[in-house]
């Protein structure tokens, strides 16, 4: 992937559209599809925002996009670093500054997730934020885009107060909460170690040692842990109870962690993730070509 320097935000985005293949951009393929590329729709869907503003972005129309907003474009898009950072500037926007917790997701792990669009599937950065999941990830936990940005985070879900906490569906591990629990801890602890100059990972720090109880304890004491296979059982409100194996695996040279669920075949809980794929496809079900 190369940059192509001069080019406005719109064209940019048309451009990288055209470009990038539903399927390894988790899309259905579809027979008797035209358009070589990304429809403006599943651009929209994938990115989190509506048509009509994608619309006016690309025509020049909508010219001072968030940084919220680019970043949500070029991780739909796939964009390498550099195509990012050339994204930002076309928005008028400084790109990510080195030495912070990075939310990119590189082209590589997008298509590698998207092609294991069968199971629930999320990424998470450093600090435990969601940058990435698919339809079935939000079949089984509900819908990130339901919670705001900010609290798209699993150390808020499990420790804080807000709206992350409320969203967090009730569930069980056969390890026990508390392994996990001080897992992320210890993940947040070497995080601020790498990244001492990053003002949200410091600030979500400080929050939750207010906040939680749990949180302080397990920071002040330094425990450390280390993230272990384990059978988690989600209360799921249309399917009921269902158990699958969950692991986190680590990105090298990306500080990146996938979080998968999955279910031995033939048993009880793969017929139920058959009904979340059902429910993660009436989701994201595409526009009619």
């Amino acid at each position: 992937m190369t940059t192509t320097p001069g080019l406005g935000f719109g064209v940019l985005v048309h451009l990288w559209r055209d470009r990038l293949s539903p399927v390894d951009a988790g899309l259905p393929r579809s027979a008797g599809r035209r358009a070589p590329g990304l429809r403006r729709e599943e651009l929209a869907q994938l990115a989190g925002l509506s048509v009509d503003y994608v619309l006016r972005l690309e025509q020049g129309r909508a010219t001072s996009p968030s940084a919220q907003v680019v970043a949500s474009i070029a991780r739909a898009l796939q964009l390498s670093r550099p195509e990012r950072d050339q994204l930002y500037a076309a928005a008028g926007l400084l790109p990510p500054r080195d030495g912070l917790v990075s939310l990119h997701v590189p082209p590589s792990v997008q298509r590698l997730t998207a092609r294991l669009g069968d199971f629930p599937i999320a990424v998470f950065a450093a600090d435990w934020t969601l940058v990435w999941w698919n339809a079935v990830w939000t079949a089984l936990h509900g819908d990130p885009n339901d919670v705001p940005v900010s609290e798209r985070n699993l150390a808020r879900a499990v420790f804080g107060t807000g709206p992350a906490r409320a969203a967090l569906r009730p569930s069980s591990s056969e390890t026990g909460e508390e392994v996990s629990a001080a897992a992320v801890v210890a993940d947040l602890r070497e995080a601020t170690a790498r990244y001492p100059m990053d003002e949200r990972l410091s600030a979500l720090v400080a929050d939750l040692r207010r906040d939680s109880v749990d949180f302080e304890l397990l920071w002040a004491t330094g425990h450390s842990a280390r993230h272990v296979a384990d059978r988690k059982t989600i209360r799921h409100p249309e399917i009921g109870d269902i158990t699958l194996d969950c692991d986190v695996l680590l990105v090298p040279g990306a500080d990146l962690r996938v979080v998968t669920y999955t279910a031995a075949e033939g048993s009880p809980d793969a017929g139920r993730l058959d009904l979340l794929r059902v429910i993660g496809g009436q989701m994201v079900a595409p526009a009619p070509g």
